[in-house]
């Protein structure tokens, strides 16, 4: 049986496998999961999971994009419960040769990547600090440390968020608001992961233990939330042990 908490996660990017694992998660442990992502409708299965599993949740249509939008999501879900845990997960991971990255795909990926989790961040800070504490996780990726061919877009994005994260970090942390970055360094087993390795060819990556599963990344956010102040980790890196880095 779920032990209700008087807490709210948020989760922007609740999409259908690491997002979704994340809210999973948090409510298991009694939050009240607050879950957005463009078309609020695709939500209504992952919230009745939560709900026959003894949890709570609420599902919302959120382009993370708008200000507006993400102030009154952040709003109302510290109304829900007071606001402890906010999670970014919005990618935006695209490839295109240089030549070939118009301005609109450019500025899409970094307000996508970038600029939302700026957003993100900021709103959950507003809600957490009258409480005194809080902890704010923003996804990364291997772009976020380095570019590679094709990822101009993507990479320059994550790049930013990966220094959002760090500002953030310095200046909320002493107010007792843990800020941390989690770079995924791998494939994560979706649908859309398999279809792109498998039309690549390269059939060996679907073997077992090389794509990493949602469900171990929502817990090693779990992990991370209930870290003790005096050992906050920033940055994470998480990978499958045949992963080459």
């Amino acid at each position: 049986m779920v032990e209700p908490r008087n807490a709210s996660v948020a989760v922007v990017g609740a999409g259908d496998y690491i997002g979704a694992a994340i809210a999973r998660r948090f409510a298991r442990e009694g939050y009240v999961a607050f879950c957005g992502r463009r078309n609020g409708d695709k939500l209504a299965p992952l919230v009745a999971q939560i709900e026959v599993a003894g949890g709570r949740a609420h599902g919302r249509s959120l382009d993370a994009r708008k200000e507006d939008e993400v102030v009154r999501f952040m709003a109302d879900a510290d109304a829900a419960a007071p606001l402890e845990v906010a999670v970014f997960n919005i990618g935006g991971n695209v490839n295109f040769p240089l030549l070939d990255t118009t301005e609109r795909v450019f500025r899409k990926v970094w307000e996508m990547a970038c600029y939302a989790g700026f957003l993100t961040g900021r709103e959950a800070a507003r809600r957490m600090l009258p409480h005194g504490r809080g902890t704010i996780l923003l996804t990364g990726a291997t772009a976020s440390l380095r570019g590679g061919k094709g990822y101009a877009a993507f990479a320059s994005a994550k790049f930013g968020l990966r220094a959002v994260a760090q500002s953030m970090a310095r200046e909320l942390g002493p107010q007792n608001i843990h800020v941390a970055h989690l770079v995924i360094d791998a494939g994560v087993d979706t649908a859309w992961v398999r279809e792109r390795i498998q039309k690549a060819g390269t059939v060996e990556r679907l073997e077992p233990g090389r794509l990493v599963d949602p469900a171990s990344i929502a817990e090693t956010y779990w992990q991370i939330h209930r870290q003790p102040p005096d050992a906050w980790t920033h940055e994470l890196d998480i990978r499958p042990a045949p992963e080459t880095w």
